[in-house]
């Protein structure tokens, strides 16, 4: 399972783009369930930030065009 290590020197985007395919699938699946759990039970109070979501998937299709690329 993939875990976020908030460091001065390591950035969430650089966090990602060292993950195997496998954990980037889990992170961008856990992610989705915290996101409707928060919807679910409306807590306001609880900031929920797209960024993580959009880093991801940003990735995903990278590496995904980066498969169509390869012989």
């Amino acid at each position: 399972m993939a875990q976020f290590s908030p460091t001065e020197n390591i950035t969430l985007e650089d966090q990602i783009k060292s993950l195997a395919n496998e954990e980037l699938l889990d992170f961008w699946e856990e992610t989705q369930f915290l996101a409707k759990m928060l919807d679910q039970d409306n807590q306001e109070d609880i900031p929920y930030s797209p960024e993580y979501e959009r880093l991801i998937l940003q990735e995903l299709q990278l590496r995904s065009s980066m498969k169509t690329l390869d012989p």
